[in-house]
């Protein structure tokens, strides 16, 4: 039986730092599993991948992967939110630096076509130039992701799961906004 699109929600997974003798590869392959026990078990997991630390030099190269979660027990947002931040949690996630150095890292990229807080605000958050975006924190919740256009570290796993998930701003499927990309950061995402 295929779920309602909207019961579904985009995560992305990523992990650089051991924890408790696991390897970050072993540490999202149990996330996996976690995910379950919050009820909010995964419909289709990516490969794997190798990729260069974001940004460039702040630390070990990362293992990422992506996933469709059945969101249908999960009725609101904050209810998967405070899931995901538990599987975090449980695996020695601390929120210390932006950006910085992790043991698991879940994030949510979309829950089927939602544009949240609203379509202005998603579209400015999309369009915050580089710079802007690292001086700057949004204070709520902004969905679609808005940066997921522009990371191929999330984009290629993506496209195992999703290829045909279409962004409810841009009307650009994974596929498409994965071709946007230049090719030397499509290669820089390896399977493991």
């Amino acid at each position: 039986m295929q779920l309602a699109y909207s019961e579904q929600a985009l995560v992305a997974f990523g992990a650089n730092l051991p924890f408790e003798g696991q390897d970050p590869a072993e540490t999202l392959r149990a996330a996996v599993f976690a995910l379950a026990e919050e009820r909010l078990p995964v419909l289709a997991l990516s490969l794997l991948y190798a990729t260069p630390c974001f940004p460039a030099g702040a630390g070990p190269d990362y293992v990422n992967a992506a996933a469709v979660l059945d969101c249908s027990e999960a009725i609101d947002l904050a209810s998967i939110l405070a899931g995901l931040h538990r599987v975090e949690a449980r695996f020695g996630r601390e929120r210390a630096q932006r950006w910085g150095m992790r043991t698991l890292d879940i994030d949510l990229l979309a829950r089927g076509d939602s544009v949240l807080p609203d379509a202005a605000t998603q579209d400015h958050w999309r369009a915050l130039p580089p710079e802007a975006q690292i001086r700057t924190t949004p204070d709520q919740l902004i969905l679609p992701h808005p940066r997921l256009q522009d990371r191929a570290f999330v984009l290629v796993p993506l496209a195992d799961v999703a290829p045909d998930w279409q962004h409810p701003r841009t009307g650009q499927t994974v596929r498409k906004m994965l071709e946007a990309l230049p090719q030397a950061d499509r290669d820089a995402v390896k399977p493991l």
